[in-house]
C-alpha cells in the first residue's frame, strides 16, 4: 500500500484531499498541531507536530518514508528549507499548495500562465513567515523547493477557493451584505476572477498523486466572472437587490484589475475541470442559509 503524508488535512479542502487519497487506496498520515479535530476516525494515522519546528519535524519523521507528501501549510522559504532537510531521501514526490498570489498581477498579461513567475531563477531570501508578506512567502517557498529540493516537487497555484467550509468567510461576507441591503465597495466592478471549489481543489491535489508533473501548475474551474456579475448572481440567487457604496470598506474580492489564470497545463495532462457557472449558484444558496 502506498503511503501519503498530509500537512494540514483537517479543514477546508485539505479534508477533500485526504478523502481522495483514501479512495485511491493510500495509507494516509495527517500531520497537524492537533488543534482541529478531523472526520476520519480510524481511517488515518495522526502525527502532532509544529510545522515550523525544525527539530520537531526531524524527530517525528526520522524513521518514515513516503510515496507522496502534501504540504498545505508551507508559507515561507524557511518552512520549505526545513522540509527539504527533513525529507531528503524519504519521499518520491512533494506537492506544495501555492497560490495565484505568486504572480505580479499588476504587470502580467492575463490569464497568467505558469511561466509568468519563474521560481527556478528567483533570488533566494531565507526568512520565516512573520518576516515576509503572504505573496513573498509563497514565492520564496517555491523558489527554495525548486532550487534546492533533491526530490520532485509540484507547486499547485490555486486562485481563491470557495466552499461551504471556507473559514475565511469571504464569499459569505458579500452574501450577507447583499441579503441585508448593505453597501458593497468595489473599485472596479468589471475586474474578473477565477475560483475553484473546495471539493475540486482536494480532488485535483489527490489526482496529482498518480501523475508525474514537476514544477508549478495552475488549477482553477473553467470560466471567469466579473465582480459585478458575481454580485448580480448573489442578488438573483438570494432574491435581493445589490447596493454599492463609494466608501472604501472591507471587501476581500476588491481587486484593481482582472486576476485570472490559465489551467491549460493541467488540462493538457488530462485533468477535466468543472465549470464555475454550474456550481456557483448552488454554493451561494447553501452559504446563504448560514448568514
Amino acid at each position: 500500500m502506498k503511503k501519503a503524508l498530509v500537512f494540514g488535512g483537517t479543514r477546508f479542502f485539505g479534508i477533500h484531499l485526504v478523502k481522495g487519497l483514501l479512495e485511491k487506496g493510500f495509507k494516509v498520515t495527517v500531520a497537524t498541531r492537533g488543534n482541529v479535530e478531523d472526520p476520519f476516525g480510524n481511517d488515518v494515522n495522526r502525527v502532532q507536530v509544529d510545522r515550523t519546528d525544525k527539530q520537531g519535524l526531524a524527530y517525528a519523521f526520522k524513521n518514515e518514508t513516503w510515496d507522496v507528501i502534501y504540504d498545505q501549510i508551507c508559507f515561507s522559504p524557511l518552512d520549505a528549507l526545513h522540509s527539504i532537510e527533513t525529507f531528503r531521501g524519504k519521499t518520491y514526490k512533494y506537492v506544495m499548495t501555492s497560490s495565484l498570489s505568486v504572480y505580479d498581477m499588476e504587470t502580467a498579461s492575463v490569464p497568467v500562465k505558469e511561466e509568468d513567475f519563474d521560481p527556478y531563477n528567483e533570488k533566494l531570501v531565507i526568512a520565516g513567515g512573520e518576516e515576509l508578506s503572504y505573496q513573498e512567502g509563497k514565492r520564496q517557498a517555491e523558489a527554495v523547493f525548486f532550487q534546492k529540493a533533491p526530490f520532485p516537487v509540484t507547486a499547485v497555484r490555486f486562485p481563491i477557493v470557495l466552499g461551504e467550509n471556507d473559514y475565511t468567510g469571504r464569499l459569505a461576507s458579500y452574501i450577507k451584505k447583499v441579503k441585508y441591503n448593505q453597501g458593497i465597495y468595489l473599485g472596479n466592478r468589471q475586474a474578473a476572477m477565477n475560483f475553484i471549489a473546495e471539493q475540486e481543489a482536494g480532488r485535483f491535489l489527490a489526482w496529482l498523486s498518480r501523475q508525474h508533473i514537476d514544477g508549478p501548475i495552475n488549477a482553477c474551474a473553467n470560466g471567469a466572472i466579473t465582480l459585478e456579475k458575481l454580485m448580480e448572481q448573489i442578488g438573483d440567487t438570494t432574491g435581493s437587490r445589490v447596493s454599492y457604496s463609494s466608501l472604501d470598506s472591507d471587501s476581500p474580492f476588491n481587486i484593481p484589475e482582472t486576476w485570472t489564470m490559465s489551467n491549460e497545463k493541467a488540462s493538457s495532462h488530462g485533468y477535466s475541470f468543472s465549470n464555475l457557472f454550474e456550481w456557483l449558484p448552488e454554493l451561494i444558496r447553501s452559504v446563504e442559509k448560514d448568514v
